[in-house]
């Protein structure tokens, strides 16, 4: 993050730049990623494994919508309560989750890291849209958004892999690896590129972007580990799904904001804020995780 922080500042990486490195890494080099993870022996208790992790992350993220709705619902502006909303249920697995459980796990950690960013994208593009898109979506164009999402298509190619034991053949499996590889790096210079833009004001610090930051960064995640533990989840499945619970706010609270041409600066204050600070939250959130 460092390089991609002091890059940004002496004008080497400019924003269409990041931009560029941005798309490329979640249209390219996350799905090879996920691919790569699913290339690994079928075995039935990893698949129910699999799945109860699945069940877990979907809980979590109905407990998280609820608790949102009510807690922002006295929010006099608009546009603030769309992105303290949106913000403190939607984690950015794809961006910081996938390569962090990469380093930390290996192919072993980005297997049941793409639980959480499957159930993601399954809530992101109906419930996260509806926050700011106030008229119902179109099932069809729902769907479609979610399926056509090339990391739902990478997941896809990734079970069959592991449910029907087919092999990569070996040039396109080098070409696979070598792509993957570049995922943890570049995401760390992207991101720190993304907080050399950041400019915070007196906004940044409004009761419902603290309380939005806390609610993502702290009580989510602790919420997440309560069900967790309750499901008797552990071992590499647990420690990733609660890394990918604790990550910071995701950027597409900026463009949804955009989208709908309001002011987007909050939004960017917030994620910044967020993953500035989840540099600190995530280690306290595996401290407290590790007194059960």
């Amino acid at each position: 993050m460092a390089v991609g922080f002091l890059a940004n500042k002496i004008n080497f990486l400019h924003a269409q730049t990041s931009d560029d490195l941005t798309n490329i890494l979640l249209t390219i080099i996350g799905p090879c990623l996920i691919v790569k993870a699913f290339e690994q022996p079928y075995s039935a208790d990893r698949a129910q494994l699999f799945l109860l992790v699945g069940l877990a992350v979907v809980i979590s993220y109905f407990i998280q919508i609820l608790l949102s709705q009510l807690i922002f619902r006295k929010t006099a502006n608009q546009n603030i309560k769309n992105i303290a909303r949106y913000s403190s249920v939607y984690p950015n697995v794809g961006f910081l989750g996938i390569p962090l459980a990469s380093s930390l796990f290996g192919n072993n950690g980005v297997f049941f890291a793409v639980v959480s960013m499957a159930v993601f994208n399954i809530f992101n593009w109906s419930h996260g849209v509806s926050i700011f898109h106030k008229k119902s979506q179109n099932f069809w164009i729902v769907l479609r958004q979610i399926v056509m999402n090339p990391n739902i298509i990478a997941i896809i190619i990734g079970l069959l892999i592991f449910f029907f034991s087919l092999h990569v053949p070996t040039i396109l499996n080098q070409a696979i690896t070598y792509i993957s590889n570049a995922n943890t790096p570049m995401s760390m210079i992207v991101v720190g590129s993304s907080l050399a833009n950041s400019k915070l004001n007196k906004e940044s610090f409004s009761r419902p972007i603290i309380t939005s930051l806390a609610l993502r960064n702290i009580i989510y995640p602790l919420i997440t580990l309560v069900i967790l533990l309750l499901m008797n989840i552990n071992g590499t499945a647990f420690s990733v799904s609660l890394l990918l619970a604790a990550c910071p706010a995701a950027s597409l609270g900026v463009l949804f904001t955009l989208q709908i041409h309001q002011d987007a600066s909050p939004a960017v204050s917030l994620m910044s804020l967020s993953t500035i600070f989840s540099l600190l939250t995530i280690p306290l959130v595996f401290s407290i995780a590790s007194l059960f």
